[in-house]
């Protein structure tokens, strides 16, 4: 028997009935920085937070009122007992403002509309002179009543009625009288630079006939026969516009005793190419030099 090996001896493993505590921990130490987070974002700087109300109603131009409260903010986003300001516009809160900084703006500001009144006034004054050639060729031909002037935004509007003077009625044909006023106003738009654009315009009782049968189409073909004699008076085709627009722009009302006579015409634009804000000064500087 002494030639055999001992044998060796296994001992049973024990199984660790406490291992459920290591999980049971790390639970517990997550629920911990969970809450420990959850309880951090609840916290508001009421300073900060009532500087930011301020700056959302600054952005709309509106007071906003603080009752107090140092809680946290409610489910549907404000601190108690504040008021709403609508959506956020600005979310930047008010600065004091720097006086130096301020009167830059303000300087700038004014340099700006200086700039824009003095172009505005550049302008005024070339059409003005314009018009006064128009209205000088028109005086000598005897027409003068014929045509009616407006500075506007848009430029200078020549408006020619065209009852008895430029076009029959129904008819794109020039008359005689409207060629003379055309011949008399063409040597003036040759002297600009602007774009031009000629608009007809009808009058509301119109009757339809084969060759025109809209006051749409009409009223297109008698700008078109505007701008082909303007051509011939020597002005660069690309500086012109044709445009129709029947009787949905008339100077006076149906019920005015004006508009079957007045509403029929062809208005001759001479563009402003000044910017908008520029343009909008046009017609308070035109009046002034009246």
């Amino acid at each position: 028997m002494s030639g055999r090996r001992p044998r060796k001896h296994f001992e049973e493993e024990h199984v660790n009935h406490e291992r459920w505590m290591v999980s049971y921990a790390d639970m517990l130490t997550l629920l911990m920085v969970l809450f420990i987070v959850l309880f951090a974002i609840s916290q508001v700087d009421q300073k900060k937070f009532n500087a930011l109300k301020n700056g959302l109603a600054g952005g709309f131009g509106a007071p906003t009122v603080t009752t107090g409260g140092t809680g946290p903010v409610s489910d549907v986003g404000e601190a108690p007992g504040s008021l709403s300001v609508g959506p956020p516009q600005n979310l930047i809160p008010p600065q004091a403002s720097d006086p130096k900084v301020d009167a830059a703006v303000r300087a700038a500001d004014r340099a700006r509309q200086q700039q824009l009144t003095k172009a505005a006034e550049q302008e005024a004054n070339n059409l003005i002179k314009v018009r006064e050639k128009m209205r000088a060729a028109l005086k000598k031909q005897g027409l003068q009543d014929s045509v009616k002037f407006e500075i506007n935004e848009r430029g200078l509007v020549v408006s020619i009625v065209t009852d008895k003077v430029i076009f029959d009625g129904d008819s794109a044909v020039l008359r005689r009288d409207g060629l003379r006023v055309l011949h008399a106003v063409g040597p003036a738009l040759r002297s600009t630079g602007n774009g031009i654009i000629v608009e007809g315009h009808t009058n509301h009782l119109g009757v339809a006939n084969p060759q025109y049968p809209t006051l749409w189409e009409l009223s297109v073909a008698r700008a078109a026969r505007v701008v082909r004699h303007l051509i011939s008076e020597g002005i660069d085709p690309k500086r012109l516009e044709a445009a129709g627009f029947g009787k949905e722009r008339p100077r006076f009302a149906r019920s005015d005793r004006r508009a079957i006579t007045q509403n029929r015409r062809v208005e001759v634009v001479v563009l402003s190419a000044l910017p908008t804000e520029a343009k909008a000064l046009l017609p308070v500087v035109a009046n002034a030099r009246r």
